[in-house]
């Protein structure tokens, strides 16, 4: 009866797989920059200062940060093959991290916790087109 090697069943992955699997990432992290960089100009063109890109607080990571008005709207961009399966990457864990490095990033304005705030979702399909859902943690 053949001994089953087990160390070879558990051996990590070859460099070609690694060299793939790092150019993937390298892929999506320049497709999201693209994204959130067309998404930017949304707002921009909206008359929307820019505040903070990709500011990270304890909680988490939030993609754009502007100021809109009196208040602050903290964006959330979400870039997929369609804008159907972008939105389905939103997920309430995620949300409530937002959330909170939210309040983390309001600590530092004058007003505090009591900034006005919005959140919106970004979300972008492969063709570049952008929609915008307001106040889409509400709606989840």
């Amino acid at each position: 009866m053949e001994q089953l090697d087990f160390d070879s069943l558990h051996a990590p992955r070859g460099r070609a797989h690694r060299t793939a699997k790092v150019a993937r990432g390298l892929s999506a992290q320049a497709s999201g920059a693209a994204a959130e960089r067309l998404v930017e100009g949304h707002y921009a063109a909206l008359g929307c200062e820019i505040l903070a890109r990709r500011w990270r607080g304890l909680s988490g990571e939030i993609d754009l940060i502007l100021r809109e008005g009196t208040g602050v709207v903290f964006v959330e961009v979400k870039k997929s093959a369609t804008i159907d399966m972008a939105a389905e990457r939103l997920g309430r864990r995620q949300m409530d991290r937002i959330c909170n490095a939210a309040l983390e990033f309001c600590e530092g304005l004058p007003t505090g916790s009591l900034t006005e705030m919005r959140f919106d979702a970004a979300l972008v399909d492969d063709s570049g087109c952008v929609e915008i859902v307001e106040n889409a943690f509400g709606q989840h």
